[in-house]
């Protein structure tokens, strides 16, 4: 049997990397359906109705596995880590139920009206419940990482004992909920999920778009996916660089609150200064792999970079090293090579944006094949970038779940045996991964069904008033 506390970590792990997809989906998705309704409101186009009711399906099926996924996750405090509940309950469990309360009754009340009501209500009534539906899905970001940055710069509470056990007391609930890192969680995660979004839909635009242009295939509503590729190339534009230009600032104030955090993502184990910023690293070694050290790795980085990002400038500057730090250190090689990814992948988001716009500006979107496969790979690399971005985020903040207030391993459920944590581990990894099966199954049946075609727009179109008598129909 599995340790109970080794279990109970992979258990979470799992299921958060599971149910993060569906979030960023619906999150990523939300501002496209607003300002696709507001455009087919506006009268754009049927492209732009094409596009709400396509993405929408997408939305809902995020929305409906999203929350499935994330109300049994929630449950996970109370099974696997009771103890971290106890002590960090009246600070932790109040974000986690005003978003129930606030922000997923408003998404889930106006997502019926958005889904079903297009023919049924207003323009106004319906743009609002877009907008509605978007804000809920924000607002529940909000809630769930205020939650998770007060856990990794925690403010406002005092620690106190009762019974033997200690407890979190709220004492200032604006330092504890507008905590230094919940800023720069929620800015970088929600361009994170409109960027994966983007590549998302460049990259299904791109293979419809290349079968069409390059391989000469009929495709049918062919506009509904040039259209798309461009709106996604529009939005990596925005999203890409923003990402890396705030990663960069983010990546400083982790220094300065989490040192020992930025000496694992940087394999700094002696305090040193000239620290390079590898944005591609080998191992020279398996020893390398598994225990990777700055002096020892071979790569493509920036001199002096990883003390430029450390100190806001300086190539010289000093990085505490992890041998500083008493006590357990995070798993270093995990959180090393995980960064590295997840900095890699930015810059290749970079690239791609300044490509696609590149050849959009020129007039070569279309015929650019090479274009085409580039995106076509990289259609869930989004995704992928979230999952190690979140991996370094909760791995480097190890040995502690509430960081230098309490260690993971002392919030584990007490009670919990090693054949319990082995069984309920066991059967979530079977449940999460057959939902993210039909869930894929789902979405991939929706993007072969495609846009609705002209047809079916004009019979769910809305019906025109009768003509005053004496007046006719064409005049």
């Amino acid at each position: 049997m599995v340790d109970p506390v080794i279990a109970s970590r992979l258990q979470f792990a799992l299921t958060t990397i599971v149910h993060i997809i569906f979030p960023v989906m619906s999150m990523g998705l939300a501002p496209f359906l607003v300002y696709f309704t507001w455009k087919e409101i506006r009268g754009g186009g049927a492209v732009y109705e094409q596009l709400r009711r396509f993405w929408t399906k997408i939305f809902a099926v995020s929305f409906v596995v999203g929350t499935v996924t994330g109300i049994v996750l929630e449950f996970e405090f109370g099974t696997n880590f009771a103890a971290f509940s106890t002590t960090a309950g009246e600070l932790f469990g109040g974000p986690l139920a005003v978003e129930g309360m606030m922000a997923f009754m408003l998404e889930a009340t106006f997502l019926g009206v958005f889904v079903f009501g297009r023919e049924r209500v207003s323009d106004a009534l319906y743009f609002v419940s877009s907008v509605a539906v978007g804000l809920g899905t924000w607002l529940s970001a909000v809630w769930i990482l205020i939650a998770n940055s007060w856990m990794q710069t925690p403010r406002g509470f005092e620690l106190v004992t009762e019974n033997g056990q200690p407890i979190v007391k709220l004492v200032d609930p604006l330092a504890a909920y507008a905590n230094p890192r919940f800023p720069w969680m929620f800015v970088h995660m929600q361009n994170a999920a409109v960027e994966s979004v983007a590549l998302f839909m460049a990259g299904l635009g791109a293979y419809y778009v290349f079968r069409h242009h390059v391989w000469g295939y009929h495709i049918e509503n062919v506009s509904f996916w040039e259209t798309t590729l461009k709106i996604g190339i529009a939005a990596l534009l925005i999203t890409a660089p923003l990402q890396v230009l705030h990663g960069d600032a983010y990546g400083r104030h982790v220094a300065e609150t989490q040192p020992q955090k930025f000496a694992a993502m940087e394999a700094v184990w002696e305090t040193d200064s000239y620290v390079p910023e590898y944005i591609v690293a080998f191992p020279t070694s398996i020893e390398d792999l598994t225990d990777p050290r700055a002096k020892n790795i071979f790569g493509i980085g920036i001199p002096g970079g990883a003390s430029w990002l450390a100190s806001g400038g300086d190539p010289q500057a000093t990085i505490t090293g992890l041998e500083e730090f008493p006590g357990p250190q995070p798993p270093v090689a995990i959180v090393f090579w995980a960064f590295r990814l997840m900095v890699a992948l930015g810059f290749w988001f970079v690239l791609l944006a300044l490509w696609g716009g590149y050849r959009w500006w020129r007039g070569e979107l279309l015929e650019d094949d090479l274009l085409h496969k580039a995106l076509m790979s990289s259609t869930l690399l989004g995704i992928v970038a979230v999952e190690v971005g979140w991996i370094v985020t909760e791995v480097g903040r190890q040995p502690w779940v509430i960081q230098g207030v309490m260690r993971t391993t002392d919030g584990v459920s007490p009670g919990l045996t090693g054949a319990e944590a082995t069984l309920t581990l066991a059967g979530f990894a079977l449940g999460y991964l057959a939902l993210l099966g039909l869930y894929t199954y789902v979405v991939v049946r929706i993007v072969r069904a495609g846009p609705p075609g002209a047809d079916e727009l004009r019979a769910t179109a809305p019906d025109h008033e009768e003509p005053p008598a004496g007046v006719a129909a064409d005049d």
